[in-house]
């Protein structure tokens, strides 16, 4: 379970969450929405703790993420994976390699061990035989989904997407939110998407929230926020438009 109790982050003057008070079930499936540049993405680096809230507590299986030292926060972070809006693949390696790196890094596996598990992953989004390949020999979308392999090397009970779907174009976004569905029934994992996609995030999520003045509104069910008579929300989801 993840648990948000009064989060506050401010950077200087600007106010991008403040008090925020959330929980999330195990292998409940939700969505943040809001316009670029409300706090999504600040909210899921200090999930992980890539940064550090102005006050309030990130609790996380009961452990107060904030009070973490480097060895439980490793440990805790094999627990999450992350799929960076950029994709964020280093450059230099492999597909193999980018998948590998953090089986490498933080685990004592030997290479046949980490070469089975690296099989797997590119085997759950549909990129075997890809290994050898590097990220520049591959499209937007196949980069996102190596992105993806890599976040699942250590079975992660929690999944965080930044933008998952931005940049691609729409056959691509439905294949990828197709891998986000099917990941979801496969691994019972926590999901959070934080995107201003609305198609993905009516696609692939239980609940949505709307970031906004750093509080989040709880919208209920994709039905539920589609008929919300919030105006902002109602501005968002119509992009200004008269329904």
């Amino acid at each position: 379970m993840i648990k948000l109790e009064n989060l506050t982050k401010h950077f200087g003057s600007k106010k991008v969450l403040e008090a925020v008070n959330l929980t999330i079930s195990d292998g409940q499936a939700i969505s943040i929405i809001g316009p670029s540049g409300c706090g999504k993405s600040t909210l899921l680096k200090l999930l992980i703790k890539l940064d550090q809230p102005t006050s309030g507590k990130i609790f996380i299986d009961q452990q107060d993420v904030n009070a973490l030292d480097e060895e439980a926060l490793i440990g805790l972070r094999k627990k999450i994976g992350m799929i960076f809006q950029t994709s964020a693949l280093f450059d230099s390696m492999t597909v193999f390699e980018n998948v590998a790196f953090a089986l490498r890094e933080h685990t004592n596996k030997k290479e046949g061990e980490v070469n089975e598990i690296v099989k797997a992953k590119l085997e759950m989004v549909e990129l075997e035989g890809t290994g050898d390949l590097m990220p520049a020999e591959l499209s937007g979308g196949m980069q996102r989904r190596v992105c993806i392999a890599r976040a699942l090397a250590f079975d992660p009970r929690i999944i965080l997407y930044d933008e998952p779907t931005t940049g691609l174009d729409p056959i691509t976004a439905v294949t990828i939110e197709n891998l986000m569905i099917k990941l979801g029934r496969q691994l019972k994992a926590t999901s959070i998407v934080v995107t201003h996609v609305l198609q993905t995030v009516f696609r692939t999520s239980e609940r949505i929230y709307f970031l906004a003045d750093g509080k989040l509104i709880d919208l209920g069910s994709p039905q539920e926020a589609q008929s919300s008579n919030d105006p902002r929300v109602k501005t968002f989801i119509t992009g200004g438009l008269n329904p």
